[in-house]
């Protein structure tokens, strides 16, 4: 039988409250989202990632990429996250921080997950980084450019007649 651990994936990183944050803030998210990491369950593809999303009151919900034998099935650690947050009610967000153990290359959001932030808004700032904490910023606009959301929803349609 699995032992459960108690600990709370939902901490809060101080900082001014502004969208821009400070360096020691990013320090922290990109810390957090490689803890999460740690939790990953990848018995497959054997690729570890962890997320850290901050919302506008500087509350960090983190989580995992978890694999299924249906491998369609498994979720990416930015779903994750964003799914804890928004179960308990956040839906607007600073921030997100991505870890995996490549050491070469900054990790970087698969499309599913580019489009998933993006439904919570264009102006998140995307921090990739690597195990040594270094990290690239990009915002959701930036990585998916010419983007559809739920904006485009509620545009006026051109119905044809049958």
């Amino acid at each position: 039988m699995d032992q459960v651990k108690s600990s709370s994936t939902v901490t809060h990183i101080n900082d001014q409250g502004s969208r821009h944050l400070s360096q020691e803030a990013i320090e922290k998210l990109i810390q957090q989202s490689q803890e999460a990491k740690q939790h990953a369950y990848c018995p497959y593809s054997k690729f570890r990632v962890g997320a850290a999303l901050l919302t506008m009151d500087n509350t960090v919900f983190r989580g995992c990429n978890v694999e299924n034998a249906c491998y369609n099935l498994g979720v990416c650690a930015e779903r994750n996250a964003i799914s804890k947050a928004v179960s308990e009610g956040f839906k607007s967000f600073k921030a997100i921080a991505i870890a995996s153990d490549m050491k070469d290359q900054f990790i970087s959001p698969c499309g599913a997950c580019r489009q998933f932030i993006r439904e919570f808004g264009l102006n998140c700032d995307v921090y990739m980084s690597k195990p040594d904490g270094s990290y690239r910023k990009m915002t959701v606009d930036e990585l998916l450019p010419v983007s559809f959301g739920p904006e485009e929803l509620v545009l006026k349609k051109v119905f044809s007649s049958p």
